[in-house]
């Protein structure tokens, strides 16, 4: 199976292993947001998944 390259390039893998990446959703309409849900909206948060998918997104891990 073709790793899907374009998921991949939005991840990040950490020191110990964990995957980082955003929230889909986050970046259009954000006028009317408060200045606190704008801020939680820019953060990356961990991603769970599993060993097939972990191998799919990112095989040399």
């Amino acid at each position: 199976m073709k790793t899907n390259k374009s998921y991949t390039k939005r991840l990040r893998v950490t020191k110990r292993g964990k995957i980082i990446g955003r929230k889909a959703g986050q970046n259009h309409f954000n006028a009317k947001e408060s200045s606190k849900t704008k801020g939680k909206k820019g953060r990356a948060f961990h991603i769970e998944m599993t060993a097939q998918d972990r191998a799919r997104f990112l095989p040399h891990s």
